[in-house]
C-alpha cells in the first residue's frame, strides 16, 4: 500500500494565527483564527464531533481507511493499539499569533484511571520559524505550593504563573519535549510542528485568555480531581536542558536524523529526512506522517509516489522500509519505539 496525500485540515480556534501554515501548504485561510492544522488525525477535538479528523485529497476519512485495514496501516501488532483506528500519534502544525494559556496535560496513569483512555498527552514542539524574542514557558523554576497555585489559578493571576516558569527563547530547529504533568505556554510568533499522544486532554490554568470558562477547563472532573495531575516540582537546569535539542533544517545526508530528546522515544519520534543530491534518506517501516517542508522528489518503498513542497502524507506500515529521494526536506513523525506493544504492556506513564 502506498502513502496517501492528505487534504488541508485547518482548525478554527480561539487564538490568532495560521498565515505560515497557509504559506507552507499553499492554501488560503478563511479566517485569521486558524492557527492549527491537524495532520493525519484519526482522533477529533474534544467534544466536537468529527472536527479534526483528517481526510485524503480524495475526500476519504483517514480514520475509516485505518479501520478498514489496520494491519496494513499499523502493522501486524495492530490488535495491541487502543482501537481499530489508533495510529499512536497526533501531529499538528501550530502557528501561534498570540500567547497561548498556561496549561497542563495528564499522564497515562491519570488518563487510564480518570478518563478511560490509555493515552495521556506528552507532547513535543519542533520549531520551523520563530519571531526574535519569542519564547516557550516550560515547567516551574522553583517548587510551587499547591494551595498557593490553587489560589492563583482561581484569581487568574497570569503574571504570578509565568514569572515562576522557565523561559526558553525559541529558535529555528529547536526541539522541546513537554512531559505530561508539566505546566507550559507558548508565545505568539512561533511556528512549530507538534507531535503528541493522540488525545485532546488539557487542564487549563489560565482560561481568562481563552474563550473557555472555568467549568470548561478541568476535563469535566473538577479542579479538585485534576490538580494532582499537575506537577508542582521545579525542573532543575539539568532536567530542563535534557528536554531541549537543536537540529539543523538545512543539513542534508543519507541517514534520517532524530530531532527530539531521547526521553521522547517511548511516545513518538520526529525525524528529518533531506537527502544529498542524487542520494536518498532511509526511514524504517511503520505508520508515519510525512510533511514536505521544501523540494520535490519521490517516496520509494513497496511502490513509489511523487511528492512536492507543502504536501502531507500518511504512510502505512505496509509501505515497508522506505526512502526519500530528490531535493526534498521532510519532517517524518512516527509512534514511539515499541508501539503498540508497549501500550498494552503498561507502557510509560
Amino acid at each position: 500500500m502506498k502513502p496517501v496525500a492528505l487534504a488541508p485540515n485547518l482548525i478554527d480556534h480561539f487564538y490568532l494565527g495560521g498565515d505560515r501554515i497557509a504559506a507552507l501548504r499553499g492554501i488560503e485561510q478563511t479566517s485569521d483564527h486558524q492557527p492549527e492544522e491537524w495532520l493525519a488525525a484519526t482522533v477529533s477535538r474534544a467534544d466536537e464531533g468529527d472536527i479534526g479528523l483528517a481526510k485524503t485529497e480524495d475526500g476519504a476519512l483517514l480514520r475509516d481507511l485505518v479501520v478498514a485495514d489496520p494491519a496494513a496501516w499499523v502493522g501486524p501488532d495492530h490488535a495491541d493499539a487502543a482501537s481499530a483506528s489508533d495510529t499512536g500519534i497526533l501531529v499538528k502544525l501550530l502557528d501561534a499569533g498570540q500567547r497561548l494559556p498556561v496549561h497542563v496535560h495528564p499522564n497515562r496513569a491519570f488518563a487510564t484511571s480518570h478518563l478511560d483512555c490509555p493515552y495521556g498527552k506528552t507532547e513535543a514542539w519542533f520549531v520551523l520559524e520563530a519571531k526574535p524574542g519569542s519564547a516557550f514557558h516550560v515547567g516551574w523554576k522553583e517548587p510551587v505550593d499547591r494551595d498557593e497555585l490553587d489560589r492563583r489559578r482561581d484569581a487568574q493571576d497570569s503574571e504570578w504563573m509565568l514569572s515562576r516558569m522557565n523561559r526558553i527563547e525559541a529558535t529555528r530547529g529547536m526541539g522541546v519535549l513537554i512531559p505530561a504533568g508539566t505546566v507550559h505556554a507558548i508565545d505568539g510568533g512561533i511556528f512549530v510542528a507538534e507531535v503528541q499522544e493522540p488525545t485532546d486532554f488539557s487542564i487549563v490554568l489560565e482560561w481568562s485568555v481563552t474563550t473557555s470558562t472555568r467549568e470548561e477547563s478541568h476535563l469535566g472532573l473538577g479542579f479538585d480531581a485534576v490538580m494532582p495531575a499537575v506537577s508542582t516540582d521545579a525542573l532543575t537546569p539539568e532536567q530542563l536542558a535534557a528536554l531541549i535539542t537543536h537540529g539543523d533544517l538545512d543539513a542534508r545526508g543519507d541517514s534520517a536524523s532524530s530531532l527530539l530528546a531521547p526521553a521522547a522515544d517511548p511516545y513518538f519520534r520526529v525525524i528529518h529526512a533531506a537527502p544529498l543530491s542524487g542520494g536518498s534518506a532511509s526511514i524504517g517501516a511503520g505508520f508515519a506522517v510525512a510533511v514536505v517542508l521544501e523540494g520535490e522528489g519521490s517516496l520509494v518503498g513497496d511502490g513509489e509516489i511523487a511528492y512536492r513542497s507543502g504536501q502531507v502524507f500518511a504512510v502505512p506500515a505496509s509501505f515497508g522500509d522506505w526512502e526519500v529521494r530528490g531535493s526534498g526536506s521532510l519532517l517524518v513523525a512516527t509512534p514511539g519505539v515499541g508501539w503498540p506493544r508497549s501500550l498494552r504492556a503498561g507502557g510509560v506513564v
